[in-house]
């Protein structure tokens, strides 16, 4: 019986050599060279992991290079990650070949295809930067969109790649204080290199708290829905707390008082009584009129442990106790409801004695030079738009007439 054999078509052939070819490049991928990451490149891909920035397909390529350093196959690695086999193999080749690198690598023509050039692209980012619509102080998504032509979605996917938010805005002030550098340079040695043997207290004051009362009561906090208080109120009066924050420890002493005026001398006094011994205290304070008044000059000569270190001017930033009054409105006045200033006295108290229980200091990290480096952007920005308006201001000197 003669038996004929027909000769395989040339297409098969070379499809299943090439089939043959790709396995035995991933045996030899994974029996041959381990290409283990090292320390330093295991945790980098852990953090770009759980990064919420990292693009799901490089965190994909990590998780498949992290679980082939841990010893697994890479069959499970694709039944466990909901890939194909290959996929595997081509990723873990990149990262022996290019490193950490080429898993952000992306194949020219991949993806979908923009559907505006870069010339759309930056003429609306520069429409947004330099020009305002008609009649309005700034531009909106469907404002642009409609002068543009595009989408909204368009817009707002621009705006979120380019950091643009054009409804927001934040204020600001730039001291003109002549002896800025100095009076800055003091308070920042005083927080960064604190004195051995002495205190730093930040000290000021906190002027007419309202007690406020709303007309009708709000409604509490439930699920899908957060608490509400009405818009309009009734005044109950007003008190002002005068306060100083402990660099070190972030304890807090503080008083309140019905009136502002004259009442600085007696938060002083306590101060003393609070901190009893000859321990040198540096008070780092504004310029308001109260703290150079001529009562507390003399006051300040007669104890000399208690050294003022006064901020430059329009720079309540530099005084910590702001931080701490800004977590004592938000967290203890802002949504209160006081029937009179005694109870938000008493919500006051409340909020030092439980600060006190668990004091948390603020740390300051800005350095002289960061700070400076700064200022001088901000100057040099402001004076290409109002030339003059950031130089140092001088006091008017009055003209006697004889």
């Amino acid at each position: 019986m003669n038996c004929r054999y027909e000769p395989l078509p040339l297409s098969l052939i070379r499809y299943w050599c090439s089939l043959i070819c790709r396995h035995i490049n991933g045996w030899a991928l994974s029996w041959g060279k381990s290409c283990q990451p090292s320390a330093v490149e295991q945790e980098k891909l852990s953090q770009w992991i759980a990064a919420h920035g990292t693009p799901q397909q490089v965190a994909l390529r990590c998780r498949i290079v992290t679980a082939a350093a841990a010893g697994q196959s890479d069959v499970a690695i694709a039944e466990q990650l909901s890939v194909n086999r290959n996929t595997v193999i081509l990723w873990r080749k990149r990262f022996c070949e290019e490193g950490l690198d080429g898993l952000w690598d992306i194949a020219p023509g991949r993806g979908r295809k923009p559907l505006y050039d870069v010339d759309k692209i930056d003429a609306i980012v520069d429409a947004t930067l330099q020009t305002k619509p008609a009649g309005m102080a700034h531009w909106s998504c469907r404002t642009m969109a409609e002068s543009r032509g595009v989408s909204r979605s368009t817009v707002n996917n621009i705006w979120r790649a380019h950091k643009l938010q054009p409804h927001r805005t934040k204020t600001f002030k730039l001291s003109r204080d002549p002896q800025f550098p100095e009076k800055m340079t003091d308070v920042v040695g005083l927080y960064l290199n604190p004195p051995q043997q002495a205190m730093v207290l930040c000290v000021d004051e906190k002027s007419r708290i309202q007690a406020l009362d709303r007309t009708q009561p709000g409604l509490p906090i439930k699920k899908g829905r957060c608490g509400t208080m009405t818009r309009d109120y009734k005044r109950n009066g007003t008190t002002t707390l005068f306060a100083a924050l402990e660099t070190l420890q972030g304890k807090v002493a503080g008083e309140c008082h019905q009136r502002h005026r004259h009442q600085f001398l007696k938060f002083l006094r306590r101060l003393d009584s609070e901190f009893p011994g000859n321990v040198p205290l540096h008070l780092i304070m504004d310029n308001y009129g109260t703290h150079k008044h001529e009562k507390v000059r003399q006051w300040l000569k007669r104890h000399p442990r208690f050294a003022p270190r006064f901020v430059p001017t329009s720079s309540s930033w530099l005084n910590l106790v702001e931080r701490w009054f800004g977590h004592l409105d938000s967290k203890a006045i802002r949504r209160g409801v006081f029937l009179s200033v005694a109870d938000l006295q008493s919500a006051i108290k409340d909020f030092l004695q439980a600060w006190n229980d668990k004091p948390k200091p603020f740390v300051w990290t800005a350095t002289v030079e960061s700070i400076q480096e700064k200022l001088t952007r901000c100057r040099r920005t402001l004076e290409q738009i109002q030339p003059g308006c950031t130089s140092p201001k001088r006091r008017k000197v009055k003209k006697v007439t004889v």
